[in-house]
């Protein structure tokens, strides 16, 4: 009898190690989905600049890279426009309905349940700056990770994309993207 309830009690030990294993393994599969998810966002509108290349000043929206603003998605509630006279007119309306499109995407706008949209990363952020002395544009998306990890300025400091937006800056997720456009002549 004794055998059988020291035998119960190592199968119930085990199996709550192997609830809180599942927990993690969600929890980081959750983790990297949204990975993924800030990853094609980049890589869309790094898309975007490349095919409208002349109108590409006109998607930079992220003037101050000390605090990451401003920027698209969570709580953005402006309508994109060029801000510059880049390229044509045309180029120009390209551009804000690229920036007015990405903007939704950030948000969740590709997926919707019930009149509210359920697509988006977590607090997603999208900022895009352009660094005169490089010439490099960085597309960078944040949003609000799970669990505590490190902040994204500890091996990146200019990875501030939404930040201090997020809480604990622990919690703040951020992937991006440089650009270079070459100027042809």
């Amino acid at each position: 009898m004794l055998e059988v309830l020291i035998s119960l009690l190592i199968l119930v030990f085990g199996l709550l190690g192997m609830i809180g294993l599942q927990a993690r393994a969600q929890l980081g599969t959750f983790e990297s989905y949204q990975r993924g998810q800030a990853l094609i966002l980049a890589q869309d509108m790094v898309d975007r600049l490349l095919i409208n290349r002349d109108a590409a000043s006109c998607y930079v929206i992220t003037t101050n890279t000390t605090s990451g603003t401003p920027y698209f998605g969570t709580s953005y509630t402006s309508t994109p426009a060029c801000a510059t006279a880049a390229g044509t007119a045309d180029m120009q309306a390209r551009a804000a309905a690229d920036m007015l499109e990405w903007d939704g995407a950030l948000k969740g706008a590709a997926e919707v349940s019930g009149g509210v949209q359920v697509g988006g990363l977590l607090g997603a952020r999208g900022c895009i700056s352009f660094d005169t002395t490089t010439n490099r544009y960085r597309i960078a998306v944040a949003w609000q990770g799970m669990a505590s990890t490190v902040a994204p300025t500890a091996g990146d400091a200019l990875a501030t994309c939404g930040k201090d937006l997020y809480g604990a800056e622990a919690q703040r997720r951020e992937v991006s993207v440089t650009l270079m456009i070459a100027t042809l002549s």
